[in-house]
Protein backbone atom coordinates (compact mmCIF):
# COMPACT_ATOMS: atom_id res chain seq x y z
CA UNK A 1 0.00 0.00 0.00
CA UNK A 2 1.22 3.46 -0.90
CA UNK A 3 -0.18 6.67 0.62
CA UNK A 4 0.03 10.04 -1.16
CA UNK A 5 -1.06 13.41 0.21
CA UNK A 6 -2.18 16.28 -2.01
CA UNK A 7 -1.06 19.86 -1.32
CA UNK A 8 -4.65 20.66 -0.38
CA UNK A 9 -4.63 17.88 2.24
CA UNK A 10 -1.33 19.13 3.64
CA UNK A 11 -2.65 22.71 3.91
CA UNK A 12 -5.83 21.60 5.65
CA UNK A 13 -3.84 19.31 7.95
CA UNK A 14 -1.53 22.18 8.97
CA UNK A 15 -4.57 24.25 10.06
CA UNK A 16 -5.82 21.54 12.44
CA UNK A 17 -5.17 21.69 16.17
CA UNK A 18 -2.34 19.46 17.39
CA UNK A 19 -4.69 16.86 18.94
CA UNK A 20 -6.63 16.68 15.65
CA UNK A 21 -3.40 16.23 13.69
CA UNK A 22 -2.49 13.30 15.94
CA UNK A 23 -5.91 11.73 15.38
CA UNK A 24 -5.47 12.09 11.61
CA UNK A 25 -2.03 10.46 11.74
CA UNK A 26 -3.42 7.60 13.86
CA UNK A 27 -6.26 7.17 11.36
CA UNK A 28 -3.85 6.92 8.42
CA UNK A 29 -1.66 4.42 10.30
CA UNK A 30 -4.69 2.29 11.12
CA UNK A 31 -5.80 2.48 7.48
CA UNK A 32 -2.37 1.22 6.39
CA UNK A 33 -2.54 -1.68 8.86
CA UNK A 34 -6.16 -2.62 8.24
CA UNK A 35 -8.22 -0.65 5.70
CA UNK A 36 -11.37 -2.48 6.82
CA UNK A 37 -11.05 -1.64 10.53
CA UNK A 38 -14.54 -0.80 11.87
CA UNK A 39 -13.17 2.19 13.80
CA UNK A 40 -12.40 3.95 10.49
CA UNK A 41 -16.06 3.92 9.44
CA UNK A 42 -14.88 3.81 5.82
CA UNK A 43 -17.56 4.37 3.20
CA UNK A 44 -17.98 5.48 -0.38
CA UNK A 45 -19.41 8.92 -1.00
CA UNK A 46 -22.27 9.81 -3.32
CA UNK A 47 -23.29 12.60 -5.65
CA UNK A 48 -20.58 15.04 -6.67
CA UNK A 49 -18.18 13.25 -4.31
CA UNK A 50 -18.81 9.77 -5.75
CA UNK A 51 -15.18 9.33 -6.79
CA UNK A 52 -14.07 9.52 -3.15
CA UNK A 53 -14.25 7.49 0.03
CA UNK A 54 -14.32 8.83 3.56
CA UNK A 55 -12.63 7.79 6.80
CA UNK A 56 -13.45 8.93 10.30
CA UNK A 57 -10.62 10.12 12.54
CA UNK A 58 -12.99 10.30 15.49
CA UNK A 59 -15.63 12.82 16.38
CA UNK A 60 -16.51 15.02 13.44
CA UNK A 61 -13.10 14.76 11.74
CA UNK A 62 -13.11 13.18 8.26
CA UNK A 63 -10.50 12.31 5.64
CA UNK A 64 -11.37 11.99 1.95
CA UNK A 65 -9.33 9.88 -0.43
CA UNK A 66 -9.50 8.04 -3.70
CA UNK A 67 -7.81 4.91 -4.96
CA UNK A 68 -5.65 5.11 -8.08
CA UNK A 69 -6.19 2.64 -10.89
CA UNK A 70 -3.25 0.53 -9.71
CA UNK A 71 -5.30 -0.49 -6.61
CA UNK A 72 -2.19 0.04 -4.50
CA UNK A 73 -1.98 3.84 -4.20
CA UNK A 74 -4.38 5.84 -2.05
CA UNK A 75 -4.44 9.62 -2.48
CA UNK A 76 -5.71 11.67 0.47
CA UNK A 77 -7.23 14.89 -0.86
CA UNK A 78 -8.92 16.64 2.07
CA UNK A 79 -9.32 16.61 5.83
CA UNK A 80 -11.68 18.54 8.07
CA UNK A 81 -14.99 18.52 9.88
CA UNK A 82 -18.11 17.22 8.21
CA UNK A 83 -19.42 20.75 7.61
CA UNK A 84 -16.09 21.92 6.14
CA UNK A 85 -15.85 19.06 3.66
CA UNK A 86 -19.47 18.94 2.48
CA UNK A 87 -20.06 22.61 1.61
Amino acid sequence: MKIELTKNFEKQFAKLRRNEQLRVLDCIREFERNPDAPSLRRHALKGKYRRFKSLSAGGDLRLHYYEKDDNVTFVFVSVGSHSQLYK
